[in-house]
């Protein structure tokens, strides 16, 4: 009998990484890979389980609670890290943006500073003008 690829070939008892890589491959009846279903009538409203895909073009009777619930955990988990994926690679373009924004803010406020000083300097050189020229009207 040849190991299944992904799956420890080790003696005795299989590990735990082992059983949890054969737990991604569960198969129904036909041989697919099964979809976790969830109830919609009945008592048993939410739950969920595990169904053949083909189902109901299918006679595939493949029910299975068993496991499910961890299934669902750990699919419910690769889309939470998928996401924290994608937010922590969002969180790095907008921190990139903030210290462009911080650079170009930081620029802004030199060349406030230089306007101010350009404006102070015209106005004195106004006032000289005006005091020189008063003196030369006068004399």
């Amino acid at each position: 009998m040849s190991a299944r690829k992904g799956c420890s070939t080790g003696s005795g008892s299989s590990s735990n990484s082992s059983r949890r890589l054969l737990q991604h491959r569960v198969k129904c009846n036909c041989g697919n890979d099964v979809v976790i279903r969830t109830v919609k009538n009945g008592p048993n409203v939410g739950s969920k389980f595990y169904g053949c895909p083909l189902w109901p073009d299918t006679k595939c009777e493949m029910f299975n609670k068993k496991n499910t619930t961890i299934a669902e955990m750990e699919v419910v988990q690769k889309l939470k890290d998928d996401k924290i994926k994608k937010l922590q690679k969002k969180k790095g373009s907008l921190e990139e943006e903030l210290n462009g924004l911080k650079c170009e803010m930081s620029k802004l406020k030199v060349d406030m500073v230089k306007e101010k000083t350009i404006k102070a300097n015209l106005q004195l050189a106004l006032v000289v003008v005006v005091c020189v020229f008063h003196n030369h009207v006068l004399s």
